[in-house]
């Protein structure tokens, strides 16, 4: 059986987290269900479990669906929000806002889509960050200042974007010289089939996917 608090506790609970694996929501929805006060609320990271049904097993309470990204552990995770009812998204915003930005969504079926933006997204990054210290060893660097040098400038750019209030395509321009060695490179990246191409169709998988795993 599932461990869970006191029943007491989850009787005085205002808002539940259903932090499990979709394939095991229904037994822990079971196991705390029946304890829970009327006005309690449903928060769910279980992906792909459509708040309809989860607010049916738990006798018809209010829900939201939240996808955080694991940045929450230190304060800086991008969590997407959706919930049919005003307290509902409210329980949520308190729960994910002091841990980075929550992001409200319209419909239930664009947690799909924000799947392939937020939710996977940091795995696209740190694969880049991969590549570009493979690709600096490749180059001649040593594996360690590689590593440094491309995890830094990553880290850096991420906060000259996030704190300087300009588009990504105006950060671009500013360090791309006409006929410079970022152009250079800029013409690999962007050229057809390339890194537009190839990030559009792993966003569109993974909401694929997405849409695969909640039936």
């Amino acid at each position: 059986a599932l461990i869970t608090p006191a029943d007491e506790v989850l009787a005085r609970a205002k808002t539940v987290l259903l932090a499990v694996k979709p394939q095991i929501w229904r037994e822990a929805a079971a196991e705390v269900a029946q304890h829970l006060a009327p006005d309690a609320v449903i928060v769910s990271i279980a992906a792909g479990v459509k708040s309809t049904d989860i607010s049916q097993v738990f006798g018809g309470r209010s829900v939201a669906r939240v996808m955080p990204t694991t940045a929450v552990a230190i304060g800086q995770g991008t969590t997407s929000i959706y919930a049919a009812s005003p307290e509902a998204r409210a329980r949520a915003h308190a729960l994910f806002g002091p841990v980075g930005t929550a992001v409200d969504l319209a419909d239930e079926e664009l947690l799909h889509a924000a799947t392939g933006v937020s939710g996977s997204a940091p795995a696209y990054l740190y694969a880049f960050v991969e590549a570009l210290e493979a690709a600096g060893a490749a180059a001649g660097l040593p594996a360690q200042d590689a590593s440094r040098l491309a995890r830094s400038t990553i880290t850096g750019a991420a906060a000259l974007l996030a704190h300087s209030g300009e588009e990504p395509a105006e950060l671009r321009r500013q360090v791309t010289s006409p006929g410079g060695t970022t152009q250079a490179a800029l013409e690999v990246l962007m050229a057809q089939g390339g890194f537009p191409d190839l990030l559009r169709d792993a966003v569109a998988a993974a909401a694929r996917r997405s849409k695969e795993l909640a039936g």
